[in-house]
């Protein structure tokens, strides 16, 4: 195998490519970059659960494949001057890595070692842009379960139904939904849930500009983002039903600016820790909240302006999950619904062209 390829296009290559490389298995091949000279250049990686593939614009002189160092290689070719960089591998797998007055001699594996990767039918792929999936994943994702109990839900819900797309996340404390809205329906229906772990590098190579494309296997799913396509198993199981589970007739409605009252948490949470943890009191009256809360390092206590008369309802939250939830709303205002001092508050759009829901379970208050 023998190619040239631009610097600065083979360090983006396998930074890609090393986000799925394995860094401790009992199978070494898959700790390394697997390495593909043919039409192209594809550089994969792949631990078993995920595997990126990231294609890049090289001059082939020789095909072949190989299993390569990630992390020696990354560190080889990020220090070498800009300009072309020159690789070649011989029949013993040595690795020559050449670029201007630098000269580099590692070692390679058998690419007949590498394990074969998930096989899904590139057809019938659901597309859309790249910007407002990695804005769903990244308002949806802070929500995921770590709670390997149920695996189910340490990765996020798609539903594919007809006109819309969504995302949800729930974690047995609350629960983020973002929907999309394509101006063709995709016409066809398909509900699977993703390990955050692989969503979390999708969410790292989709860019601004562009479309991405989802297909649906039997066992995966696979995305093509750009030049990359990221291909990871698919969890399994039950996924809470969270249309029965969000609060649809809620008496109470206010309006809020979503900065002021994100402010207001996060002042008032300044004396909650993860070791001194305590919930905020929450009073909704008219045209106005109260938020205070007291823990061993002392007392906090605030205000925001909202429109609406919260008829003096009393009720108790973590601190930090409102501030989540506050941090993902993609509009100026949000809609607080709430029914009483035991129910969720739900955060819901005010204007028409957004469609989400967080909904944040409450904490029981001690008495005064």
């Amino acid at each position: 195998m023998r190619f040239t390829c631009e610097k600065s296009s083979l360090v983006a290559a396998i930074s890609v490519a090393s986000r799925t490389v394995a860094q401790k298995s009992t199978i070494p091949a898959i700790e390394g970059i697997f390495f593909q000279a043919g039409m192209d250049l594809q550089l994969t990686g792949f631990n078993l659960e995920t595997a990126i593939t990231v294609s890049a614009e090289a001059d082939i002189l020789e095909t072949g494949a190989c299993i390569m160092p990630a992390r020696l290689l990354f560190d080889i070719v990020r220090r070498m001057p800009e300009g072309p960089v020159s690789v070649s591998v011989d029949e013993n797998y040595k690795v020559f890595i050449k670029a201007g007055h630098s000269n580099f001699n590692i070692s390679a594996s058998n690419a007949e070692d590498y394990p074969e990767l998930p096989d899904v039918e590139n057809r019938n792929g659901v597309s859309m842009p790249q910007k407002k999936l990695r804005e769903m994943i990244g308002s949806t994702i802070f929500a995921v379960s770590e709670n390997q109990s149920r695996p189910i839900h340490t990765g996020c819900l798609f539903e594919v139904e007809g006109g819309t797309i969504s995302v949800v996340a729930v974690d047995g404390y609350r629960l983020a939904r973002q929907t999309y809205h394509p101006e063709t329906p995709v016409g066809r229906t398909m509900h699977f849930v993703v390990p955050a772990a692989a969503l979390k590098e999708v969410e790292k190579i989709l860019g601004e500009e562009g479309n991405v494309t989802f297909t649906l296997g039997p066992k995966h799913i696979l995305f093509e983002i750009g030049n990359a396509t990221l291909v990871c198993r698919l969890l399994e199981g039950d996924f809470l039903d969270w249309r029965r589970v969000v609060p649809t007739d809620c008496p109470i409605k206010l309006v809020a600016n979503v900065s002021d009252l994100a402010a207001t948490i996060d002042r008032v949470g300044l004396i909650v820790t993860e070791k001194v943890k305590s919930p905020v009191r929450c009073v909704f009256g008219d045209n106005m909240a109260s938020f205070r809360t007291t823990t061993t390092i002392g007392a906090a206590e605030d205000q925001c302006a909202m429109a609406g008369n919260g008829q003096e309802l009393e009720i108790g939250f973590n601190c930090r999950y409102l501030a989540d939830a506050l941090r993902a709303v993609p509009s100026e205002e949000v809609c607080l619904e709430l029914k009483n001092g035991l129910s969720p508050i739900v955060f819901t759009p005010v204007r028409e062209e957004d469609d989400f829901a967080y909904m944040v379970l409450p904490v029981r208050l001690r008495s005064n």
